[in-house]
């Protein structure tokens, strides 16, 4: 048996914010097992925690969806790190399959700093194709300097402006275009964002990932950094922005997002946010099924 601990991440308010399995005790378990535990607690995202290969590293993590492995997630980095940390504040070290992943937890609030910085990639910003995929007219797509881009920084999204809170919404996949679009991308999983306040409001669906929609996604919220720098929307110097996702599924999650832009490039993005407990237990280990 192993022990488990689920929390809610990216809110202080329980029963809100994304569900997250920490699986402790790991080492013995293969992925196909692993699989298996993240198909059974069926959350966006299961984390398993092993011991680190180097000593001076807090642990080393592996990151499932109930469907496949990721190198990198944001929500499970930021609850496993608050739970590792037993309320002290310092820092946590992750090896995530991604790489080391440094984790600075203060006052009951983790930040993660990026792994990797995202990169373009072509394909998936026909307009017209975007909004069939979504179920919205071809006006609500974009605004201003804001255009549809694929950004992969670990994982792979396809960002998408929305004109204003009523498109973002409404939006629901809609096939055979959603396939079509995921397709043309090259990616399952669709990041939707508008302003809203002095920040934005956002909804990340993948459906064909098993994931029908994330009610917050650290790993997006950080790549996000490249798709508003290249919308002119980050100076150069350091800017932080509030992101709400969640509303529309009623499990609202607030994230800090901090980019620092050095001559019109980026240089680092953090991404901040708390957890609150919500069970534990312990949970029977698979067969081996290989």
């Amino acid at each position: 048996m192993l022990d488990y601990h689920i929390c809610d991440v990216f809110t202080d308010r329980a029963f809100s914010g994304n569900p997250l399995a920490i699986v402790l005790g790991a080492d013995g378990l293969n992925a196909t097992q692993m699989q298996i535990i993240a198909r059974q607690f069926n959350l966006s995202e299961t984390i398993f925690v092993m011991a680190p290969r180097d000593p001076d590293h807090t642990a080393r993590v592996r990151i499932f969806l109930p469907g496949a492995e990721i190198p990198f997630a944001g929500h499970p980095t930021i609850g496993c790190a608050l739970h590792l940390s037993a309320g002290r504040d310092g820092l946590i070290l992750l090896e995530e399959e991604a790489g080391l992943v440094p984790v600075r937890v203060r006052q009951g609030e983790a930040e993660f700093v990026a792994p990797r910085l995202p990169v373009s990639l072509p394909g998936g910003t026909d307009a017209e194709l975007i909004a069939q995929a979504l179920n919205l007219p071809r006006d609500a797509i974009g605004w201003g300097a804001h255009h549809p881009g694929t950004w992969q920084g670990g994982p792979a999204f396809l960002f998408v402006p929305l004109v204003d809170l009523a498109a973002l919404a409404a939006a629901r996949p809609a096939e055979p275009h959603w396939s079509r679009l995921t397709d043309a991308a090259g990616v399952d999983k669709v990041y939707l964002y508008t302003p809203e306040d002095q920040g934005y409001r956002a909804r990340m669906l993948a459906p064909t990932a098993g994931v029908p929609e994330d009610p917050a996604t650290g790993a997006a919220s950080a790549i996000l950094a490249a798709q508003l720098l290249a919308a002119g929307a980050l100076p150069d110097g350091q800017t932080t922005i509030r992101l709400r996702q969640g509303v529309e599924m009623g499990r609202p999650s607030d994230i800090r997002m901090t980019a620092s832009v050095e001559a019109g490039s980026l240089h680092e993005v953090r991404v901040a946010g708390r957890a609150v407990p919500i069970a534990s237990g312990r949970i029977r280990v698979p067969e081996d099924r290989r």
